[in-house]
């Protein structure tokens, strides 16, 4: 997959793709409808699948005090895509040079002008241009008159409930990461780099791999059984685990993190890559009476997660 961060100057043969568009936080299975509609009329045309994404959300533009919202970083949703088969990741910088273009300015410079891109695909809660003043219509009509088709794709529902960003942050709050798989259509997934933390674990006899969720909405705050894979270095591979998310009452005032276990494991991961799935939520998180309080409940844990993902 070829990532492109700016839309302007594409070489001749990186323009004429099908590209789907959105922010497609998660890469939900109602994005992967969207996107699937783009990559038959991609194929159909024999030329290039593309998304048109944008980096940073706009929410985090227009609202940067909010609550952390996003299911996913950049570096997941890229992973994910290029597990879709797309071909161009359009990741275009959000900023004032995109917002302030108004929905007739963002279709010919952007689409028309900039991607050249031969064809579109949106939801039909689509938005687009400074206000978000731009319908799916109105993309529709801009098209005609620039020379780009564009498809309207229906929203996606499970159980009669739309799937959506906001249902999956929800029943992940609620630890509920089986609902918000079937929503997804995979696992959700924390991905980024092992980080240096107070190496607490090891003193526990429970060696983690330490990852930060900031700007990430939050799950439940627990322990999980998960699956996790190491996306770099020499220990690159997929294991089974148990990962604690959240403050670690026990030691103090402390930013929230994800801490992973990785079953039958040995080996130095700082500086790595790291994708862990959420697959059960195991228990709450808890401030225990004693340190062995706590490694006895852990131990617990990590049967009970071996017990789950063996079944998987």
């Amino acid at each position: 997959m070829q990532t492109f961060t700016d839309w302007t100057g594409l070489a001749p043969q990186d323009r004429g793709a099908v590209a789907a568009i959105g922010n497609f936080d998660g890469v939900h299975i109602g994005h992967q409808a969207v996107i699937a509609q783009a990559r038959d009329l991609a194929r159909a045309r024999n030329v290039p699948l593309g998304v048109m994404t944008f980096e940073p959300h706009p929410r985090e533009v227009f609202a940067p005090d909010a609550p952390p919202f996003r299911l996913m970083n950049a570096e997941a949703r890229a992973h994910r895509l290029k597990k879709l088969g797309v071909d161009h990741l359009y990741e275009l910088p959000f900023g004032p040079a995109l917002a302030t273009l108004s929905p007739d300015a963002f279709a010919a410079r952007v689409i028309a002008d900039g991607l050249g891109l031969s064809h579109v695909v949106v939801g039909s809660d689509f938005h687009f241009g400074k206000g978000r003043a731009g319908s799916p219509a109105d993309l529709r009509d801009l098209g005609a008159q620039l020379g780009f088709g564009v498809t309207i794709a229906d929203l996606v529902h499970t159980d009669g409930v739309e799937v959506s960003s906001t249902s999956i942050r929800h029943a992940l709050a609620e630890g509920r990461p089986r609902d918000a798989a079937a929503m997804l259509g995979h696992w959700h997934r924390i991905e980024g780099p092992v980080l240096h933390g107070e190496k607490r674990g090891r003193d526990l006899g429970y060696p983690t791999a330490n990852m930060s969720i900031a700007g990430l909405h939050p799950p439940r705050f627990g322990v999980y059984a998960v699956l996790a894979d190491v996306l770099s270095g020499p220990h690159a591979g997929t294991f089974h685990g148990a990962a604690s998310v959240g403050v670690r009452p026990m030691f103090g005032d402390n930013l929230p993190n994800i801490e992973t276990f990785l079953f039958d494991f040995a080996g130095d991961l700082y500086g790595t890559h790291l994708s862990v799935a959420l697959v059960d939520f195991l228990r709450p998180e808890e401030r225990f009476d004693s340190l062995q309080g706590l490694i006895d409940q852990m131990d617990l844990d990590c049967r009970r997660a071996r017990d789950i993902l063996a079944s998987l």
